[in-house]
This record gives C-alpha cells, structure tokens and sequence, in this order.
C-alpha cells in the first residue's frame, strides 16, 4: 500500500524532525493542512531539503485568498527551496464559513470558480504562459510567474459531480477527506476517471484521508476519532459524502479496530478505486500510556502494509 500521513507540528524545527522520521519509517507522504505554523510552505521547505525522497503535500490550500500566479510563484519558490521533486500542490475552494465570514469574500460559484483558477495554475505549473479573461479569476502571466524547477502534480479537493468532473479534466486527481470506501467506489472514482478519459488525461490519483486508529474497543476508539471531526459534522458537503459512504458520523466512517481488521478496512480503500491511504492516526485511551501504545499499534501496522 501507498501510505501517508497527517503532516504538522508546532515548529519548523519538529516539522523537519518529524519528515525524516517518517522517511526512515518508510512512509511515502506526509499532507499538511493550510494552518500549519501559519502557512505550511516555508516548513515543507524546510522539510523537503532534509529529506530526498518523501512526498510533501498540502492537504489543502485555499484556492479564494490566493491569485493563481502568486500561487504558481508559492510553488515555485517552494520546489527551487526544497531542491528536488516531491511537492505536491492540494488545493481546494474551502467552505462558504470561511471564505465568506472569515475572508469577506463572495462563495457564490465555488465550482465556476475552481474551474477558472485551475484553467490558469495548470499551464502555468507546466510553464506555460496564460492570457485568461474569466469571471472569478483572470491573469496575463507573460514575465510574473517563474516555473517550478520539478514537476507539481496538483490534486484537487472534490466531493461534489462538479468538482470531480473539474478535477478530472484539469488536475492529476483529489485529495480526499473523510469519504468512506463506497463513497469512493459508487460515487468519487467513476465521476473522476470518465472525465479524465474524455479529456484524454491519464488515470487519476485518488489519495483518501480518514482517521485511522488501531485499538481494541472499537467504540471507544470511534469517540476519540469523532473528538477530532467536530467540525466537520455539520458540514454539508461532509455530510453527503458520509451519507454516500453508509456513515451518518465522522466517527462511523474512522478506520478503527484491532489489527486484522484496520487491515481489511484500510484494503476496502484500495478496492474501492484509491490510490493512495492518508493516514491521520488518532491517539485512544484514557491514560497516557494508553493513547501511546494505540499511536505504537497503529504506526506498526501501517509499517507492515507498506509498499
């Protein structure tokens, strides 16, 4: 299996500590989200520089409080930093909660925007000049944008018919989170690949984020798991993407149990069209020494399945 993990800590310092360690562990990505230390690139950098092989990714970064040609100079400055290829651009238009009460911003063509601001990164990630005339977004690039010194693949943040089908046509595929195995089956994978195929695009990545915990009472570790979901309850794309999957929680849809069968959830991903585990391992129990041997069971097991 192609395992990665939850990607962050509260300095530069112990996200580079954190990097190495999980190379050496043989895992093959960490993803951040866009509030670690403030703004994830400079530690992926950071990261990246003291690592040679690992895929960094965002997991995601607003697309809204960021034109496309400051967000291909971002990546830019972030590939020459990190000095070799492995960065990987995960990029979402957020929620109408933040876009609109934190940002000021108008949320009312999420999809129609996405849509534009992916039709400008693209090229200009491949190192293409773009003169665009849109409605949300527009750029004339000639001369401002500097081309990443290795390749990006961008993923995309996509739940919804439309922004899978966007993601297909104009990404390299999608980060996903909190979408249970036949939610991706039924729903996530036919959408994404038909619209890549008829854009004569190759197969696309579906990296498949939930929370994942290995402990023997499986109601206690669906609570902790929840604990850290709150926020997404009552999110309406959440909800339909859960209620696509069989699971009316965030804690019924966690990756959890004993060995054997945080295995056999974590192949049903896989079988179910993904390409790639985001594993954002939850600590369970009720003493410290209890949540560390639930982290030590659960790193273990994702070591074993591995590629």
């Amino acid at each position: 299996m192609r395992i990665g993990l939850t990607g962050g800590a509260p300095t530069p310092d112990k996200i580079v500590k954190q990097a190495r360690q999980a190379e050496e562990d043989g895992f093959h990505a960490l993803w951040y989200a866009s509030l670690v230390t403030g703004d994830p690139l400079v530690a992926m950098a950071l990261a990246g520089r003291e690592t040679t092989g690992i895929e960094l990714g965002t997991a995601v970064l607003q697309t809204y409080p960021c034109h496309p040609l400051l967000q291909a100079n971002r990546v830019s400055s972030v590939t020459a930093a990190m000095g070799r290829p492995g960065f990987t651009l995960g990029i979402g238009p957020s929620h109408e909660s933040l876009v609109r009460d934190a940002y000021g911003m108008s949320y009312d063509h999420p999809g129609r925007s996405t849509e534009e601001y992916l039709t400008i990164l693209g090229p200009l990630l491949r190192g293409e000049d773009v003169d665009f005339q849109g409605q949300d977004w527009s750029a004339r690039s000639a001369g401002r944008v500097t081309p990443p010194a290795h390749p990006v693949p961008v993923l995309l943040a996509a739940l919804s018919p439309r922004l899978l089908r966007i993601a297909g046509q104009l990404a390299d595929g999608v980060v996903l989170w909190m979408a249970p195995p036949r939610a991706i089956e039924t729903h996530v994978a036919p959408r994404l690949h038909a619209a890549a195929s008829a854009a004569g695009r190759p197969a696309p990545r579906i990296v498949a984020g939930l929370p994942v915990a290995v402990h023997d009472d499986e109601a206690e570790a669906r609570a902790a798991t929840a604990a850290t979901a709150t926020g997404y309850a009552g999110m309406a794309n959440y909800q339909r993407i859960l209620a696509l999957g069989g699971a009316d929680t965030p804690g019924e849809a966690a990756i959890v149990g004993a060995e054997g069968s945080v295995r056999a959830q974590l192949q049903g991903l896989l079988d179910a069209g993904a390409t790639d585990i985001w594993a954002n391992i939850v600590p369970v129990g009720g003493t410290r020494e209890a949540r560390l041997d639930s982290v030590r069971r659960t790193t273990s097991l994702l070591q074993e399945l591995l590629d």
